[in-house]
């Protein structure tokens, strides 16, 4: 489907609005987790129960990527976009004002259900819109301003999630969202081109896989979030990844024989467009060790607080939103070498990871500071090249689908990766403590010690991931993503 190009300032105000729709996506995303503690409080429940707060807003996420990516491309951007945008916005009300109002739990966990589908909704339209408006070269660019704003939106939450609950209530980490909210929402209504999409129907349209992906990727998310938390060999948890197995490879089963699938699987044919997306796979995977260890040692380890730490770590938003412009200048001019691009931004991550792999309990914030920009730098300077030769690669009637694959692309690994590097910080600090000698000074400098090499065995293996993706981007050929169709 062909769609005249948008006038400059018209493409400036759907780049901002992309770009809002990003930051508030990413502002959620690390906003709650701080206020957690305070909501079980409030409500008098276990750290087990209020969890769920974040949980259920994942496994809804995670199950409608893929869906949303599919009706996106169906019923049209500006669709998608303003129902998006009503969603999340009335969800983040609801979360703040209805369970305060009632007392019930229930009704957060119903409001952030509401919540997640809207944030479905903005996490893709981004840069499924810029790729329809926008032409190749100037598509690097628009998308370098979503990753900015995302990157601002991850380095805000933390902080503005601990003022916020602080020194007015926990409900504000919610209602923040609503002026940020109805202002895109607006913007949308006046400057999103109309769609010209024939009418949406359900007729044809994949049912059946609808269903086996969201409730495979539930399952699959489910368990690996509580495995830890449940014993990994607990009832639930087997249960949980059986049924993910047997959906998921339903779906995959059912995508060969549907005559529109919500993923077109023929799309991995391509092997540049395969480890392209293997590239971004492994990077968020690696990227959950810095984010969930790190805090564990600059308050453990290093005795910083709460708010301390979250500072510290805002470094790495700082490096993403440097190498994000950065990448978004550079990309019509590397067009033919966009592969050293990735290369530079794996590096930058490798030897990120190799700092921190060196930490002890006597280092100073200045490496870890380091570590974190480098990583930071490395996710910025790959995600604008490696989305934008994904979005380049294919019709841009399936930009929706393979926004919502780079999407997922993001959640999945990081659950993942977070029970996986939880199971090892675990193992590793048993392994340690089992070959050392607990005589030879006093107790608590040899317990900082063995958990401090029990971080750096964490992070050796996230460089060795690294190391394992920079190998994988040499294989990459530019010249094997088709250009738009």
């Amino acid at each position: 489907m062909n769609t005249a190009v948008p006038s400059e300032k018209t493409l400036k105000l759907i780049i901002l609005s992309a770009a809002l729709a990003a930051f508030m996506s990413s502002l959620d995303g690390t906003i709650v987790n701080i206020a957690l503690p305070t909501i079980s409080d409030i409500f008098d429940l276990p750290s087990s129960s209020v969890s769920w707060v974040s949980t259920i807003y994942l496994l809804v996420m995670a199950g409608s990527l893929l869906i949303v990516g599919k009706l996106t491309d169906s019923i049209g951007y500006r669709k998608i976009f303003l129902t998006g945008f009503v969603l999340f916005t009335f969800g983040s009300f609801a979360c703040g004002f209805f369970p305060d109002v009632t007392g019930s739990f229930g009704l957060l966990l119903l409001s952030r259900v509401i919540q997640a589908l809207g944030g479905v909704m903005m996490t893709i339209i981004g840069p499924a819109m810029l790729t329809r408006y926008m032409p190749g070269v100037q598509r690097a660019k628009g998308l370098s301003v979503v990753v900015l704003f995302a990157s601002i939106g991850m380095a805000l939450g933390p902080t503005l999630g601990g003022l916020l609950t602080e020194y007015l209530s926990w409900n504000w980490i919610f209602y923040i969202n609503v002026p940020v909210g109805i202002v895109t929402l607006l913007l949308g209504i006046f400057v999103l081109p109309k769609d010209n999409t024939k009418p949406f129907t359900l007729k044809g349209f994949d049912a059946a896989g609808a269903v086996l992906i969201f409730a495979g990727l539930a399952f699959l998310l489910y368990a690996f979030s509580e495995g830890y938390n449940l014993g990994w060999t607990s009832v639930p948890i087997i249960t949980c990844i059986v049924l993910a197995v047997v959906c998921i490879t339903g779906f995959l089963w059912r995508e060969t024989h549907c005559a529109s699938p919500i993923l077109e699987l023929s799309l991995f044919r391509n092997r540049s467009f395969l480890l392209l997306n293997l590239v971004l796979t492994l990077m968020y995977f690696t990227l959950a060790g810095a984010q969930y260890l790190l805090p564990f040692y600059l308050q453990l380890i290093k005795q910083l607080s709460t708010f301390e730490s979250g500072i510290v770590l805002t470094v790495m938003s700082l490096g993403m939103m440097v190498a994000g412009v950065l990448a978004g200048q550079l990309y019509a001019k590397m067009v033919g070498k966009i592969r050293v691009m990735l290369l530079v931004g794996i590096g930058s991550i490798i030897v990120g990871f190799f700092l921190l792999s060196k930490l002890s309990p006597v280092s100073g914030l200045g490496i870890v500071a380091l570590g974190l920009v480098m990583i930071g730098f490395g996710l910025g300077f790959v995600t604008t090249p490696a989305s934008t030769l994904l979005q380049g690669s294919v019709n841009p009637s399936k930009s929706g689908m393979v926004s919502s694959i780079t999407s997922l692309e993001r959640f999945a690994p990081m659950t993942i990766g977070i029970a996986f590097f939880n199971t090892m910080i675990i193992v590793g600090v048993k392994a340690i403590a089992k070959h050392t000698d607990i005589t030879t000074g006093p107790m608590q400098e040899v317990a900082a010690n063995i958990l401090t090499s029990g971080f750096d065995l964490c992070f050796f293996i996230s460089m060795g991931i690294a190391v394992l993706t920079f190998v994988i981007c040499l294989f990459v050929r530019e010249s094997r993503l088709k250009p738009d169709a």
